[in-house]
């Protein structure tokens, strides 16, 4: 199984005990996904129990957020308060575990914002600047994720509103495949600067798969060469859905890594 520190594998908070034994035997870097309801029934002993044992055997973690209802870019007034509510949560779990990145949803689509693109931002921006205080205390990097955008510019416009760099992009290849009306070229080109991490799944450009590398329709051998451009050194997180896709995937990815 992989050893290797800038790689990670997507891992649900619900599963974690019952996978541990797997990820401490084959030092696996976990990527501990929290849902709202995991987040809500997480226990701080349990947590600590969690990061030292990853600690013990020097292993690292991210976090992805939960992100179902969510909108940091909100505009009703109780939805954006209870992303703040929520991602704090995340913060308090991030103070036991500290993980090196923590990955959350930016919550845009055109299509519902029309012409409110401009409120998005601002009330997103107000999340941030919350969300970055906690992050200098926990010096875990936020990374927002690609989910419906078409192209970069809402993703842009918030790391240039910051340009922290404790705030930066995890760039999602299966969702760019699916949603992205621009090459991967000018994706780079306008937020690869950005990227502190990436999801790494195939898809064939219909639905949302999390197939192994080369199981499907993306051109990996462009992908890689464009992160080794604009983003070396970081980190690689295997979004897969079972063991034996997990196993698959992390054979295909060796063939990338140096």
């Amino acid at each position: 199984m992989m050893k290797n520190n800038t790689v990670f594998a997507h891992v649900p908070y619900a599963l974690v005990w019952h996978h541990l034994e797997m990820i401490s035997g084959e030092r696996i870097n976990p990527e501990i996904a929290f849902s709202c309801e995991s987040l809500s029934a997480a226990v701080p002993s349990e947590l600590a129990q969690l990061a030292g044992t990853l600690a013990d055997n020097n292993l690292k973690a991210t976090i992805h957020a939960p992100f179902m209802d969510l909108n940091p870019g909100a505009v009703d007034p109780l939805v954006w308060e209870a992303t703040l509510h929520r991602f704090n949560q995340v913060f308090d779990v991030a103070e036991i575990i500290r993980p090196t990145i923590i990955v959350f949803h930016p919550g845009y689509d055109r299509w519902r914002f029309g012409d409110k693109r401009q409120k998005w931002l601002e009330n997103s921006i107000g999340i941030w600047e919350k969300m970055l205080v906690r992050s200098e205390k926990t010096g875990s990097v936020i990374a927002v994720e690609n989910i419906f955008e078409e192209e970069p510019s809402t993703l842009r416009a918030l790391f240039e509103a910051f340009d922290s760099p404790l705030f930066r992009h995890c760039f999602d290849v299966g969702h760019f495949n699916l949603f992205a009306k621009v090459s991967l070229e000018e994706w780079f080109a306008e937020v690869g600067g950005y990227i502190a991490e990436a999801h790494i799944h195939d898809n064939n450009g219909t639905r949302d798969d999390h197939l192994p590398i080369g199981e499907g329709a993306i051109d990996f051998d462009k992908l890689f060469g464009l992160l080794e451009k604009y983003a070396p050194g970081s980190a690689y997180t295997v979004e897969a859905h079972s063991r034996g896709a997990l196993e698959r995937a992390l054979t295909n990815l060796s063939a990338y890594l140096r």
